[in-house]
């Protein structure tokens, strides 16, 4: 069974934007992304997006590891996209959790790892994301009962540690 997309953070996932002047930071980044009052430039995003990621802010951390998944404005790189899925995942962002689960599951940029593909589309799931358990679920088919056992005992674990360090 074919797993369902990355969660890209879509235009609409951020709201309407107020100003048709790009903002420092991660509005502005998301205009030149999407083109919005301004040229669509993916590099400019990225450096943006970036600036606001190196902030802390959960939501740009998400959308850079989707740019670095997908080569957009940045050089394709899983390793990175996993660093800036997993900053966002640990402040419980439900689409960088989602994506962690998928890289997983796909071995991109981590070892392939049905558990933790499990465990993270669980978490997702339980933060807001509707294809979570949709997935979870496509990945417990390859598993064994003991491994869906681990990957829940793994899933409890992390949200009681608030996702870091998982």
């Amino acid at each position: 069974m074919m797993l369902i997309g990355p969660a890209f953070p879509s235009k609409a996932r951020y709201g309407g934007l107020i100003s048709t002047k790009p903002r420092p930071g991660f509005p502005g980044g998301v205009m030149y992304d999407f083109g919005e009052g301004v040229p669509q430039n993916y590099k400019t995003s990225a450096k943006w997006i970036t600036h606001a990621a190196e902030q802390g802010n959960a939501k740009a951390q998400t959308n850079l590891g989707f740019m670095y998944d997908s080569g957009y404005g940045v050089p394709q790189n899983y390793k990175t996209a996993f660093k800036w899925y997993t900053l966002a995942a640990e402040q419980g962002h439900a689409y960088a959790q989602y994506n962690l689960g998928a890289m997983y599951n796909n071995g991109q940029g981590v070892l392939q790892d049905y558990v933790r593909a499990h465990m993270w589309f669980n978490i997702a799931a339980s933060s807001g994301d509707k294809n979570g358990f949709k997935n979870r679920d496509i990945v417990a088919k390859r598993m064994t009962p003991a491994k869906i056992a681990e990957a829940q005992d793994l899933a409890q674990e992390c949200e009681k540690k608030n996702y870091k360090g998982c």
